[in-house]
């Protein structure tokens, strides 16, 4: 009524803040190396169009990194762009060496780089996609040579228990990086070294084994871990 004091107390007051929902960046790491290169390259590719497609109810984010010959190259820089994934997927070399444990380096420096600069990134998934058969060490990636006299070797070359070993200790580190490794095994099942099982072991990460011709499961496998 008129000429009545109204006390207000601060709780009265309700403060309504609009928050940014943080997306997701999905790094793809590709093995485009050996005879099924191909075969891996096109699902990551199908895989990573079809989320993007997607990016502009969820905000989602992705990066492809290919990996053969003697090093690992980000091939699509984090982005939500379709034109520039596609126009960057287009004709990608394959074939030669599998250097690994360098993928997996150059993997987990991205993640990092992108949740300390960007802070519209929330939740990172690694997808390795491979049959986990490394055969160039991190020391030929980085440039210093292969020295089979200070090294385990076999004619010169780096044994398959050191490259091995080396890709698996790559892959611990993602355990204090809040980063998510999902590795999708491609390797042929009956002759299979189980290597890309142990390295979702060791990151503590998730594990599925298909065929590398079937590139729907690589999209639905995503989707399901995002």
């Amino acid at each position: 009524k008129e000429g009545k004091l109204v006390y207000v107390d601060k709780t009265d007051f309700r403060i309504k803040r609009m928050t940014r929902k943080a997306g997701a960046l999905i790094i793809f790491v590709v093995d485009a190396s050996g005879s099924m290169a191909l075969n891996r390259m096109d699902a990551a590719k199908g895989a990573a169009i079809s989320l993007l497609s997607e990016a502009y109810k969820s905000r989602d984010k992705i990066c492809l990194i290919s990996f053969h010959q003697d090093q690992a190259e980000v091939v699509v820089p984090p982005t939500k762009s379709i034109v520039l994934t596609k126009s960057r997927l287009e004709g990608m070399p394959c074939g030669g060496g599998s250097p690994l444990a360098h993928a997996l380096t150059i993997a987990a420096k991205v993640a990092i780089n992108e949740k300390k600069v960007k802070k519209d990134v929330g939740k990172v998934i690694v997808v390795l996609v491979t049959d986990g058969r490394a055969n160039i060490p991190m020391c030929i990636s980085v440039g210093e040579g292969f020295d089979p006299v200070l090294l385990p070797s076999i004619n010169g070359r780096p044994t398959k228990e050191f490259l091995n070993e080396e890709a698996i200790s790559c892959a611990k580190k993602f355990r204090a990086l809040d980063v998510n490794l999902l590795v999708i095994d491609t390797e042929d099942k009956f002759v299979s070294t189980g290597i890309a099982r142990e390295i979702a072991m060791a990151a503590l990460g998730n594990y599925y084994s298909i065929d590398p011709r079937d590139a729907e499961a690589v999209k639905q496998i995503t989707k399901k871990n995002i």
